[in-house]
């Protein structure tokens, strides 16, 4: 590998009229039950009131893979083989098809490692689960006076779905706060899908008919909202009303789309593919994600949890990673295998690393000073090791990136400018990234 060493604005709407809450709960009692309300409260304030893509953007679509609790950088990515063992550890290194050196459980990975770029030197000063993940997640340190949104978020603020699909995606749910819209409107929140992809009885949620509607019935309730509508037109006026119509029509259209409905039917890959990527749940979340963007997604997160070592850190990494190996490194083959490596970035990260030496229960505690982050495709150079750490990991000792750097870079590859404002309530401008700085030594 190679060593390497913020304008417009857009508003969001606001639904508080009395008669719109009681025109919604006449819909959601009487016309549309059964068909999927929740689905429809997600697309009814979604405003493409964003901005189209830069010219010719390197990605069309992320893979933000997210390791909850805080992966240990000096186990996987960053590992010191010359350290004493109470530093290394116990789990080796394997050499990577680049020269370098990945942890020893990341066999797949270091065969594929001409295709990444390794952050080795991530900063940053939050060591609390919670306000780790809000760096990470949002590009944005946490604060009082303001919730900021998800990068998530912002993509699906900007630009909208396409080919009927969500343009933000949960896999396989939106649990941790964070992942959210913040000071924008809460139509711009992930779609969970709602259920583990490994299982064999997984469905997505609000996509299939309600039992006893048929495609003719669901077609005659939308007549009969159309008549509603009407009614109600007559009797209210106002922007917001006249927007809740589109938003309804997003929903019928996922509803109805076979193509939309198919790009969640992980049912329809075939089982040498399901196999590759692995039978266990970080594979088939994995694979899951390339179906979605491979139709048009724009961003999905995929959450894994169980990464917090405080103890016994061998045996939790023994059983944690190997997962995390091979449905990464298939990822990575599939989307080239099918054209969409270099224009889907790939981003592997947690909120923070771990201690470099060993606590006296076999783990490792969070440690924010210094950590890794794989990226992938999207226009980044492959076989890249930006940044380095002293002989231990902790601390780094060239040149440094943070969570803003990180989140400027994403939107960046994505044609968003990332010195672009949005505007939040009370009309007050905020930048998307604050001090962040693309990191232009991993831009291809």
């Amino acid at each position: 590998m190679v060593d390497t060493h913020s304008d417009g604005h857009s508003g969001c709407l606001e639904y508080h009229s009395f008669h719109s809450l009681k025109r919604r709960e006449f819909l959601k009692v009487g016309v549309l039950s059964g068909l999927g309300l929740t689905l429809g409260d997600y697309f009814r304030l979604l405003d493409a009131g964003g901005q189209a893509p830069g010219p010719d953007p390197k990605a069309q679509s992320v893979i933000f893979i997210y390791l909850a609790g805080g992966m240990s950088h000096v186990d996987t990515f960053d590992p010191k083989p010359y350290a004493p063992v109470e530093y290394r550890g116990e789990l080796g290194v394997v050499d990577t098809n680049t020269g370098e050196v990945f942890g020893g459980l990341l066999a797949n990975m270091a065969k594929c490692a001409d295709k990444l770029c390794v952050l080795r030197s991530v900063t940053h000063g939050e060591a609390a689960h919670e306000r780790g993940t809000h760096n990470m997640l949002t590009g944005y340190r946490p604060s009082p006076a303001i919730v900021y949104p998800s990068i998530g978020s912002v993509v699906a603020h900007e630009f909208g779905p396409r080919n009927d699909l969500p343009p933000y995606i949960a896999v396989p749910s939106a649990g941790d706060p964070f992942m959210g819209t913040g000071y924008l409107s809460s139509a711009f929140g992930p779609f969970s899908v709602g259920g583990e992809p490994s299982d064999k009885s997984f469905q997505v949620r609000d996509l299939n008919l309600p039992e006893g509607v048929d495609p003719a019935r669901m077609e005659a309730r939308k007549t009969l909202l159309a008549a509603v509508d009407s009614h109600f037109r007559q009797m209210e006026s106002g922007d917001a009303l006249e927007a809740m119509d589109s938003y309804y029509q997003r929903a019928y259209a996922m509803i109805s789309s076979q193509s939309a409905r198919e790009a969640f039917n992980i049912a329809a890959e075939p089982d040498e593919m399901r196999d590759r990527y692995g039978r266990h749940a970080m594979g088939q979340r994995l694979l899951l994600s390339r179906r979605l963007v491979e139709a048009g997604a724009r961003f999905v997160t995929v959450v894994d949890g169980g990464w917090d070592h405080h103890e016994k850190i061998k045996g939790a990494m023994e059983g944690r990673v190997p997962p995390l190996d091979q449905g990464v490194s298939t990822l990575i083959a599939d989307l080239e295998s099918r054209g969409l490596l270099q224009k889907t970035l790939v981003v592997l990260t947690t909120e923070f690393g771990r201690t470099v030496r060993i606590n006296k229960d076999g783990g490792r505690d969070h440690w924010p000073k210094a950590f890794s982050v794989v990226l992938a495709g999207g226009g980044i150079k492959g076989g890249v090791i930006h940044g380095k750490t002293d002989a231990y990991g902790s601390e780094p000792t060239d040149s440094p990136v943070g969570p803003p750097d990180i989140a400027a870079t994403i939107f960046s590859q994505l044609g968003i400018d990332p010195t672009r404002k949005l505007m939040s309530a009370g009309d007050r401008p905020i930048d998307i990234v604050r001090d962040g700085q693309i990191i232009n030594n991993v831009v291809a």
